[in-house]
């Protein structure tokens, strides 16, 4: 069984924005607003790509932001994707689970890396200026999704 149906591909086409959830050391969720690019499933595995870009960050280097620390402790990750309307009939959300990881730029795993950054900057034009290709991307493999829509296809 697929693990996104084709309506939650579309929602996932149309939306712009996702929540990403990770989990504090604390044991808290901490969640923070982030683009996103589904790129061509693993086999069986749809793969999902959100950067770590070049907007203002509390820290200079990104592998010492709060998500990257978190996912290297564990790997575990949601994401919240939602389609909000003034006309309730069109509502939707898609919460996804999977296992992130940090994709580096490099020999070891540019190939991949060159594609999530392609990905990226065909959805987001706004990363025509952004050096994604001398940053890290998250890619999360997805192993669940669960959602919901007041009108099916809506």
């Amino acid at each position: 069984m697929a693990i996104l149906t084709p309506e939650q591909r579309a929602l996932l086409a149309e939306a712009r924005t996702a929540t990403l959830a990770t989990m504090a050391p604390d044991g808290r969720p901490r969640l923070v607003p982030c683009c996103f690019a589904l790129g061509p499933d693993d086999g069986d595995v749809p793969i999902l790509y959100t950067p770590l870009d070049e907007k203002p960050k509390r820290s200079g280097d990104v592998r010492d932001l709060a998500r990257v620390k978190d996912i290297a402790a564990r790997p575990d990750v949601a994401l919240l994707i939602d389609r909000w309307d003034e006309d309730w009939s069109r509502l939707a959300w898609l919460r996804l689970f999977g296992t992130a990881e940090l994709l580096e730029p490099g020999p070891d795993q540019g190939a991949e890396h060159a594609r999530a950054v392609r990905l990226l900057r065909e959805r987001y034009p706004q990363y025509a200026g952004h050096a994604l290709e001398t940053l890290p991307v998250i890619r999360v493999r997805l192993e669940r999704a669960v959602g919901w829509e007041a009108t099916p296809g809506g």
